[in-house]
């Protein structure tokens, strides 16, 4: 369960995107919702940080968004969560908005067990919202031959 925005999503309840290794094993996966135009990424998880796996399946959804119709991406973090801001920022989205003390809040009212200390040992507070437009973007066309990531 994901604590987001104030309320908990089943995120193994959404579709996903997995990227297999070379040696046929889970490289990573990506879980995603679709709403109207928007389309959220809601958990992104690589076996192997630096292999390319959690590129490969930001930009397979990037792709399933823009031929859904979405005219947005976006991913929720936290104030902690340092290397994923470089991650997201670094792949084109920007910062679009911060949520003070919502991690807080979501302890309190939803989800118990969210630890107070995040990575790096600091303060497990905020949500910080980024967002990429996808506006002109067009995925791959439909029938083309599938690349290492795949939906489930």
């Amino acid at each position: 369960m994901v604590a987001r925005r104030g309320e908990l999503v089943d995120a193994t309840a959404r579709p996903a995107v997995v990227t297999y290794a070379a040696d046929g094993g889970i490289a990573g996966v990506l879980t995603y919702d679709v709403v109207g135009t928007e389309c959220e990424v809601l958990t992104l998880h690589a076996a192997v940080q630096w292999a390319g796996a959690g590129t490969a399946l930001v930009d397979a959804v990037r792709g399933i968004a823009a031929r859904a119709g979405c005219r947005t991406l976006w991913v929720l973090t936290t104030n902690d969560n340092v290397e994923g801001l470089r991650f997201y920022q670094r792949r084109g989205f920007r910062l679009s908005a911060l949520r003070p003390g919502a991690v807080d809040e979501s302890r309190r009212t939803l989800k118990p067990r969210i630890p107070p200390t995040g990575f790096h040992g600091i303060p497990l507070r905020d949500e910080i919202e980024l967002v990429m437009p996808l506006e002109g973007e067009e995925g791959p066309a439909a029938g083309e031959p599938a690349s290492t990531p795949r939906t489930n």
